[in-house]
């Protein structure tokens, strides 16, 4: 692979979670409410999942896409502080060869009756092609999903 074809990045995306820190890092401890918004793409099928969510441990999804392509996410947890931050690296890979390899730091905040998340990605994409920006999307999409999803619960729970 030639280095043009290596894109280094990092990007920071924050937002006002409802409820408490502890409240919201349970929708990345919880395997079921995780799915809830990291389920994105209905339409594919899981072939493989794992989740160790602890410092040192792992996760891992393996799924095959509508066109009949794989895709993989591995992820290693460098540092997990319940209701205060997140950190791990992860790899991402499509039919067969990495596309990105990432550093992510979440780190979880009180803000009134709310939270403050920070979300910061130190990320490396293989072989360009606009990754950065689909990635940047998908993740913001994402987390508006974790709003609703973390919302939801909340309003459940009264």
């Amino acid at each position: 692979m030639k280095t043009s074809e290596i894109e280094h990045t990092t990007f920071v995306i924050e937002r006002e979670l409802p409820g408490s820190p502890r409240h919201a890092f349970r929708f990345w401890a919880e395997p079921k409410l995780k799915e809830r918004w990291t389920g994105c793409h209905p339409d594919w099928t899981v072939l493989h999942e794992q989740f160790d969510f602890r410092a040192g441990g792992s996760e891992a999804k393996r799924w095959r896409t509508s066109e009949g392509d794989e895709q993989t996410f591995n992820a290693f947890y460098l540092d997990v502080a319940p209701g205060q931050r997140i950190i791990y690296a992860y790899e991402m890979s499509f039919r067969g060869a990495r596309v990105s390899a990432s550093l992510v730091t979440i780190e979880l905040t009180p803000s009134g009756a709310q939270t403050h998340m920070k979300f910061t990605e130190q990320a490396v994409f293989l072989g360009g092609g606009g990754t950065r920006q689909q990635r940047v999307m998908g993740t913001e999409e994402g987390f508006d999903r974790l709003i609703r999803e973390i919302a939801e619960e909340t309003s459940d729970a009264k």
